[in-house]
């Protein structure tokens, strides 16, 4: 009787973390490896690749709030910039194991103390098969400059064999977005006025081409009308729940 009491513990555990995890989507790269990306929320999210973890800017307190040790330990996590919907030291702190990578900003460096520091256009390589660019992510309104002055916080383009993912941070519709090539796929976000507009939003993915579009980070936005927006545009806008 114990032992069934144990094995029923462990399932209740299991099933309680598969109901913590969010929406999926599953890509193949050239050698037929996959990369499942999770949707967790805002501007959360945990990708798997060939037994590696990765996430970007992992927060627990955000509504609704996330148990992370439930959660895959990771083998790198990605930070944006310092804001608390951003960067939270708990989180990192139940992801991490020994020999984590936490690739990060100056700002979020100097407040966490380790990690690897990367500016807008510095580029790693992260492992086998795995290479990451920083990129710029800044505020282009007059009235919004205070809240990502440019050259502080990074977006990402990380590289998994041939497929190329930009998760960019918070950001306007920046001029540097004309730079990004061969964009599978991207995640954009769009909330003033600390990001982007719908209307910013379809203008940067028309700039990007990406083949998959991840609108995220989008708060109370009516996130659908960047659907309607980029209609026609060829690109595969997937709606997921980054509120």
């Amino acid at each position: 009787m114990r032992r069934l009491s144990i094995i029923l513990l462990t399932l209740c555990v299991a099933l309680g973390c598969m109901a913590q995890r969010g929406e999926t989507d599953v890509f193949t790269t050239a050698s037929g490896k996959t990369v499942t990306i999770t949707c967790i929320k805002h501007a959360s999210i945990m990708m798997e690749y060939d037994g590696k973890v990765i996430y970007f800017d992992p927060v627990t307190r955000l509504e609704p709030q996330t148990d992370f040790t439930t959660w895959p330990k990771a083998d790198y996590i990605f930070v944006t910039h310092e804001h608390f919907d951003h960067f939270d030291s708990m989180a990192l702190t139940e992801l991490r194991r020994n020999y984590t990578v936490i690739y990060t900003n100056h700002n979020v460096y100097t407040q966490w103390g380790s990690g690897y520091v990367m500016a807008n256009g510095d580029k790693a390589e992260v492992c086998d098969n795995i290479t990451v660019e920083a990129v710029p992510a800044y505020n282009t309104t007059p009235a919004n400059l205070k809240f990502h002055p440019k050259g502080r916080d990074n977006g990402y383009v990380l590289t998994i064999e041939d497929l190329r993912i930009y998760v960019a941070g918070d950001t306007e519709d920046i001029p540097e977005m004309a730079d990004l090539q061969d964009i599978d796929i991207a995640f954009l976000p769009c909330n003033q006025p600390y990001t982007m507009t719908p209307e910013q939003l379809a203008r940067a993915a028309r700039t990007i081409k990406p083949k998959v579009l991840f609108p995220y980070h989008y708060s109370d936005t009516p996130i659908r009308k960047v659907t309607m927006l980029l209609a026609g545009s060829g690109i595969d806008v997937r709606i997921r729940k980054y509120k």
